[in-house]
């Protein structure tokens, strides 16, 4: 210490900014109007019955507005009691989900931390509340691939939310992280046009979410100054091999024909490579195929599918990461996650015409 003190010039001093106030449950009181002792019924569900409803509401538009997060850590370490997280996810039949759960299941356990997983019954549709109040028995939540209004009846605010492969903006998440996947659109064209390719057809997925919508514009954005393409765009009626099938055999019997297929996933593209043995047509000597995801199934196909690879697994331990990072009261870390293409047997030169 006095060889600190000896080198600093005399009479200066380094003054150090406090670090900002975290609001606390007392700063919700005095801008409700209400107790300490309110605030705590109402942020944790317990007041049905002993607070009016115009007041609960009072109390957590109070604490929306200062950002206010209860100190979890602390209250878990009082309690003696095991933090918990839930996980809600479109479906478990898609392994894309199936994946993300392993990871953050992995990042959770070494925190000790429970993961109560929740398929939502309506798909991306409104999830329901899977116990009589998600709030009274949760630490927060991680919902991947859905709609932020879809979870209403999981997060009123109170109930820290982070949202995996969903818009940054105007969320009401705590903290929202997400795959690069405009990336993995850029490195999807770059390699198709590398190839010669002129004549490309999305087959999109036909889905109303944030997450196709990405990979749409990406797409467009990527052909911008590109000379001498056409893109066609088609949507399957559903998200599956079938509707691949369907939607690549229009796409392929039109003219002229497109020389490569944009699959906005990997089920898509499988049905696509099947359309096109049905037609009569090679791939990729006469049309090249590419997915998104890297499910198993991209390399249980043949020929394998050239696709663009999303850690699926890093995706879910990231968000969980994020989830635990809110709950301690630090800033979550929520750097896009890099994919990366990778190049199979189902693209290759541009046929001649």
């Amino acid at each position: 210490m006095s060889a600190v003190r000896a080198s600093m010039p005399t009479g200066e001093h380094t003054a150090v900014a406090p670090a900002p106030s975290r609001p606390t449950s007392r700063d919700v009181a005095r801008a409700a109007g209400v107790s300490q002792a309110t605030v705590s019924l109402v942020l944790r569900d317990k007041w049905h019955g002993r607070v009016s409803p115009g007041t609960a509401e009072t109390v957590r538009a109070a604490a929306r507005d200062l950002g206010y997060r209860p100190n979890i850590a602390a209250r878990d370490l009082r309690l003696g009691r095991r933090r918990t997280a839930l996980l809600v996810v479109p479906a478990l039949t898609n392994e894309f989900f199936a994946r993300v759960y392993t990871g953050a299941a992995q990042a959770a356990a070494q925190r000790d931390v429970g993961v109560v997983l929740y398929p939502s019954p309506e798909g991306l549709g409104p999830a329901r509340d899977p116990f009589e109040s998600a709030r009274a028995t949760l630490d927060g939540v991680i919902a991947s691939s859905m709609a932020a209004d879809a979870l209403t009846a999981l997060h009123d605010g109170s109930l820290p939310l982070v949202m995996l492969d969903s818009s940054p903006v105007d969320t009401p998440a705590a903290a929202t992280v997400n795959l690069d996947l405009a990336d993995g659109m850029r490195q999807v064209v770059r390699h198709l046009l590398a190839l010669g390719h002129r004549h490309l057809a999305h087959l999109t997925a036909g889905v109303d979410s944030w997450t196709f919508a990405l990979r749409a514009r990406a797409l467009d954005a990527a052909l911008e100054g590109a000379t001498g393409v056409r893109l066609t765009r088609a949507p399957a009626d559903e998200l599956s091999v079938t509707g691949g099938l369907r939607t690549a055999e229009c796409l392929l019997t039109g003219s002229p024909r497109p020389s490569a297929l944009i699959c906005d996933d990997d089920l898509l593209a499988a049905g696509a490579c099947k359309a096109a043995r049905r037609l009569g047509l090679r791939v990729p000597q006469e049309v090249s195929v590419t997915g998104f995801d890297d499910l198993s199934l991209a390399t249980a196909v043949e020929p394998e599918l050239t696709t663009v690879r999303l850690a699926a697994e890093d995706f879910g331990a990231a968000g969980m990461r994020a989830l635990l990072a809110v709950l301690d009261g630090r800033d979550p870390d929520t750097t896009p996650l890099p994919v990366q293409l990778l190049t199979r047997a189902s693209t290759c030169l541009a046929p001649q015409r």
